[in-house]
């Protein structure tokens, strides 16, 4: 069972990492013009766990990983937990609150794979909604519209083999842009619901080395058919990442205490801007503190990237164990973004 499962989820990945390059490097252009930000449903381009904002989300490659499920599902195979849970909260730009809850679960140490359930939830705040009207401002005000989203997923990854790991979600997606109130034919007013909902799919690969802790990572996210609202349909956020990582302590000799330095990389490919280098750093010290820090380019409103955590699993004082995570971003004209995750592991 388990090796059928692997084997359909192989060719799955395969397939799209196959395809969905070819259709990245498509001209997205339109009149000679560059498209850019012709993308909805962003929501689902933006990570919430503090460790990945700390490491300028580079962690496509990352072992071992929670919070892989918002990056490349795969990354999750060798969790060598039966249960582990996130919760983050995102304070995003503009009074945006972003709420994520990730749950992974192993069941017989990982024999048949490893399942991951993944809930996101975003608050975009009151908007004061308004309509074209023929007076002397040339609009009216309706009344307060309160646009959310909504992400529920299921993900199944497994390692093939000891160095080749393969994972995939599907997530049902839903925004709702509030109510508006539309001019009729005459004087005659209507109210519609602004709500569209669509399936969407990632898949990614781990690839271990076996050179120390040296791995690649690639991933396919968002993929799903086109969403319309009224006449005119959007795609999602489509982005295919490389990402490579190591401990590059293991390839020093040291003595003292236990201690690791993660260095990572990622090149991303978005659909709707300019490709980005995502750099990372993770120094953890006998796996109770972790210090780190990154970089993005490609966005004028990104940049350098902080964060900390606190880990019981170096403490050894009970069989769970206990992390809480905090990243901080500039984010140029948007002042800053924060992020917490609390983690549970047992």
């Amino acid at each position: 069972m388990k090796r059928f499962l692997a084997m359909i989820l192989t060719a799955f990945v395969l397939g799209g990492l196959l395809t969905v390059p070819s259709a990245l490097c498509q001209d997205y252009s339109t009149n000679g013009q560059q498209k850019l930000a012709q993308t909805g449903f962003n929501f689902l381009g933006v990570s919430s766990d503090a460790r990945a904002g700390a490491m300028g989300d580079a962690v496509t490659s990352i072992q071992s990983y929670v919070g892989a499920l918002s990056h490349n599902p795969s990354t999750m195979a060798d969790i060598p937990s039966l249960l582990s849970i996130d919760c983050s909260i995102n304070s995003w730009i503009a009074d945006i609150k972003y709420l994520e809850l990730d749950a992974v679960v192993s069941p017989l140490s990982g024999r048949y794979g490893v399942i991951g359930l993944t809930l996101q939830s975003v608050d975009f705040g009151d908007v004061e909604g308004t309509m074209v009207w023929p007076n002397a401002q040339g609009y009216v005000d309706t009344q307060v519209m309160d646009p959310s989203a909504l992400a529920v997923g299921i993900a199944y990854a497994d390692m093939v083999s000891t160095q080749f790991g393969v994972g995939g979600q599907v997530q049902l997606a839903y925004q709702s842009l509030g109510e508006s109130v539309v001019q009729g034919t005459g004087n005659t007013l209507t109210t519609k619901q602004n709500v569209a909902n669509t399936l969407v799919y990632s898949f990614g690969t781990i690839y271990k080395t076996g050179i120390k802790s040296l791995a690649f990572g690639m991933s396919i996210r968002n993929f799903s058919q086109d969403v319309k609202y009224e006449q005119e349909s959007f795609s999602l956020p489509l982005t295919f990442t490389f990402g490579v990582s190591a401990n590059v302590l293991d390839f020093v000799e040291m003595g003292g205490p236990k201690q690791s330095f993660v260095v990572s990389c990622d090149l991303s490919h978005p659909t709707s801007h300019p490709e980005q280098l995502k750099i990372g750093a993770e120094y953890n010290f006998m796996n109770v503190i972790a210090l780190r820090g990154g970089y993005i380019t490609g966005d004028s409103e990104d940049g350098i990237t902080y964060g900390v955590g606190i880990s019981s699993s170096g403490l050894g004082i009970s069989a769970a164990n206990f992390n809480v995570d905090y990243s901080y971003t500039p984010f140029g004209v948007f002042n800053n973004v924060q992020r917490f995750t609390v983690s549970f592991s047992l």
